[in-house]
């Protein structure tokens, strides 16, 4: 299975992430985001960092735990390219994820940056879980 591609779109970052469970799809969407900002083969695992995002429901806790990792690079000058979902579990009033991510500091030499991504968007977000796996789609502000 693969665990992401980019599709048409005009002027952003429309992305399929995929996964055999909904752990897998948000790995591989926080993969596909850094793919579109980085050569992520460059990046070296030199940091370790715990994360919990919320979420009123699914969209939301796509949107909150991308923009996490958004700002983690546009504040604290991180990259990303190993992702592992611990587990994303319902709770009252929504949605939670942890995760532990690895990464090290961006230098523009070594990561050959492509695109900024200003945002996350909810434009044409979509979470659908089927028999076998799981498909998330969403866009990304150019």
């Amino acid at each position: 299975m693969k665990r992401y591609e980019f599709l048409e779109h005009v002027s952003d970052a429309y992305i399929a992430a995929y996964g055999k469970t909904l752990e897998e799809a948000f790995q591989n969407a926080a993969e596909a985001m850094f793919q579109t900002m980085i050569e992520t083969r460059t990046v070296t695992l030199a940091l370790e960092e715990i994360v919990t995002v919320e979420g009123s429901d699914r969209e939301a806790l796509l949107y909150n735990w991308l923009e996490t990792l958004l700002l983690k690079f546009d504040i604290e000058g991180k990259v990303y390219s190993k992702f592992e979902v611990e587990k994303i579990e319902k709770k009252e009033g929504g949605f939670a994820l942890k995760a532990t991510i690895r990464g090290e500091l961006y230098n523009a030499n070594k990561h050959k940056p492509k695109v900024d991504v200003k945002a996350v968007t909810y434009h044409q977000m979509e979470i659908k879980e089927h028999e076998g796996g799981c498909e998330l789609k969403f866009i990304l502000d150019l």
